[in-house]
């Protein structure tokens, strides 16, 4: 008699479970709905649905029982462009959706790993609360919280992962832990930053802050005004004081909606209930702009994020990300230090390479500077550590992140060759400059970019170390094939 197939087995173990295959429509609305095409052009067999966390335990424990044979994927958010980072060709995607929770008690929130940061905030807002989250309303909780995560709150509360006080953990071999300062505290350093190397996390739990209103918005502006916004990002992230109460994305390129023009978008906060803070001006008050889209003002953590998710009050993001059906996807990035001189030559190898690109169809193509200041390292230092290997002495720091969105697969090849060489240009010249930082921030990086070397080899031996200890099979570095992986 045959031995049962994987499948087989797992809808004994899982019962209660989700399976949909190829061709069922559950199936084409789950695998269409990822951010990126990149992610949706692969073709698992099967898609799994887990209910509760033994359903993921019991979806471990059948796949180490068939090893060699079954190929796997993790799935939060789907938020992430890298391809094959959440789903796989052939193999069973796990899609955590169905993994939901959001119970704040006593400083603390723990979220379940299928809800999205939207509803988080919603909840907290209730409250009078907030949490160190994604910026965006559709944001997954996991890619954020196990890879760094860049927050409005980051500058004084460090990364997203450096505010998981413990992650509930599904090991490969079916047993669920908890990571945290005094249990599994070396898997609970280990993870932040590690990705999908460890294991699968299905609750994460926060800490809480009060929080009312915040000052900040969309606005756009021309070419022109940029070298004065990166005089002025600089400035503020080196006054230790302001760098701590704003959150600041300045962002040139180019977007098929503005026409011809390469155009300019600042997307600054301040973390207070206060309108109009001197320290903003600069960033929001410049002429010539477009007064129409300028969408500053005071709302709630819950409706910025709702904004930058492209809400339906978000006119802005609407331009410029949903003007054509939009399927293509792409982020590659650097770190280097806050230096006016490095940020303006970054931009000008990236404007002046935009032009053959500028007829692909759909395309918004941005270069955006997201700081890094002392304080958010600082955070990292003091809430534990992380495995991401950022020192508060090497800041400030700002992240050059290249993010492209097109219609079409046929222009994959042309957008991410410019992405690529203008990227390798920025990387020359910043260390020629002694400005370039090793970091690549993993939520952020492509095929060809390594974030797990990027730590430094001491952070790198941890990890190691950790998938050794928490998977000395190596399941996720076998059978779960995406993302970064820790060893060659």
């Amino acid at each position: 008699m045959a031995n049962p197939s994987p499948i087989d087995t797992l809808k004994q173990a899982i019962p209660n479970g989700v399976f949909t295959k190829r061709g069922e429509e559950l199936y084409e609305t789950l695998n269409g709905s990822y951010l990126s095409g990149f992610e949706s052009d692969l073709k698992p067999s099967w898609i799994v649905q887990p209910r509760t966390k033994e359903d993921v335990a019991a979806f471990l424990k059948t796949i180490s029982s068939y090893p060699e044979s079954v190929a796997f994927a993790v799935r939060g958010g789907g938020q992430q462009p890298l391809p094959g980072c959440a789903n796989i060709q052939d193999g069973i995607t796990l899609d955590l959706r169905l993994l939901t929770g959001i119970d704040p008690s006593d400083g603390i929130v723990k979220v379940g790993a299928g809800e999205r940061w939207g509803s988080v905030y919603e909840r907290l807002g209730a409250d009078g609360l907030a949490v160190a989250g994604g910026r965006s309303a559709t944001n997954g909780i996991g890619g954020l919280a196990l890879e760094g995560g860049l927050s409005f709150f980051s500058s004084g509360r460090g990364f997203i992962c450096d505010n998981v006080i413990n992650y509930e953990v599904a090991l490969a071999s079916g047993e669920i832990v908890n990571a945290n300062a005094d249990d599994n505290a070396d898997l609970w350093v280990a993870l932040k930053g590690a990705g999908n190397n460890l294991g699968i996390v299905t609750r994460y739990d926060f800490r809480t802050f009060q929080q009312g209103q915040i000052w900040g918005g969309f606005l756009f502006y021309f070419a022109p005004t940029f070298p004065s916004q990166l005089e002025a990002l600089v400035d503020v992230l080196h006054d230790p004081v302001e760098s701590k109460r704003t959150h600041l994305m300045v962002s040139i390129g180019y977007s098929a909606m503005f026409g011809s023009d390469v155009m300019c978008l600042n997307q600054p906060y301040y973390l207070d209930a206060v309108e109009n803070p001197p320290v903003l001006d600069i960033f929001s008050k410049m002429q010539p702009q477009l007064d129409a889209l300028n969408t500053m003002r005071l709302q709630t953590v819950a409706e910025a994020a709702a904004e930058q998710a492209g809400g339906v009050q978000s006119q802005v993001r609407h331009v410029i990300l949903m003007s054509c059906d939009t399927s293509r996807c792409a982020y590659m990035n650097i770190t280097v230090k806050a230096d006016v001189a490095t940020l303006q030559a970054a931009t000008d190898i990236y404007t002046g390479g935009l032009g053959p690109v500028q007829s692909v169809e759909g395309l918004t193509a941005s270069f955006t500077l997201q700081p890094y200041p002392v304080s958010l390292i600082e955070q990292s230092e003091t809430t534990g550590g992380n495995s991401l290997g950022l020192k508060s002495s090497d800041g400030p720091l700002v992240s050059l992140l290249l993010l492209s969105y097109w219609k079409n697969k046929s222009d994959d090849d042309a957008v991410i060759t410019f992405m690529k060489e203008a990227l390798e240009k920025m990387k020359q010249d910043a260390a020629s400059r002694e400005q370039l930082v090793p970091f690549v921030y993993m939520n952020y990086a492509w095929t060809h970019q390594d974030p797990i070397n990027s730590y430094g080899v001491e952070n790198k031996k941890r990890l190691q170390k950790a998938s050794k200890k928490y998977d000395p099979e190596g399941l996720f570095q076998k059978a779960c094939p995406g993302g970064f992986k820790l060893f060659p």
